[in-house]
């Protein structure tokens, strides 16, 4: 697995860290329009920072399932991107034209940023998970050499 070089390491964890205080303060900030406006322009610079950091540590090995995981992730990343899209949608009505009226705008768009999020982490941790002991097997395999 190419490693990142420290800055590419400190935006990924910086987009990391952006993306849980963006889309907390959405979830929880309900009284405050313009905080909402920040929390979800936060959650997606913080998405975008993490997902480019995260397509960046390629996987130039063999290992065809290290590789159908790097694929998985591309997927999740894909959905924290929507679920960034979601919110400033949510706040500023971006879609809303596309509708007849606000009620089949607001069943159709709502807060489903909530579950393309959800679906994000849940493939991010599945894969984070199974990558680092895939990494394991492989290198112990190799004799304990690292493949970069």
């Amino acid at each position: 697995m190419k490693q990142l070089s420290r800055l590419q390491a400190a935006i990924y964890l910086i987009g990391g860290a952006l993306m849980v205080i963006g889309a907390g303060c959405f979830a929880v900030i309900l009284w405050n329009i313009d905080l909402r406006a920040i929390a979800s322009w936060t959650y997606l610079v913080g998405a975008v920072m993490f997902t480019v950091m995260q397509t960046m540590q390629t996987y130039e090995g063999k290992n065809f399932v290290i590789r159908r995981l790097k694929r998985i992730q591309g997927f999740a990343s894909l959905c924290f991107l929507v679920a960034g899209f979601l919110m400033i949608d949510r706040m500023w009505g971006l879609l809303r034209p596309l509708f007849d009226n606000d009620i089949s705008y607001l069943n159709a768009i709502g807060n489903k940023w909530v579950l393309a999020l959800l679906i994000a982490a849940i493939l991010e941790m599945y894969t984070t998970t199974r990558i680092s002991s895939e990494l394991k097997k492989e290198t112990a395999e190799d004799g304990g050499e690292t493949q970069d």
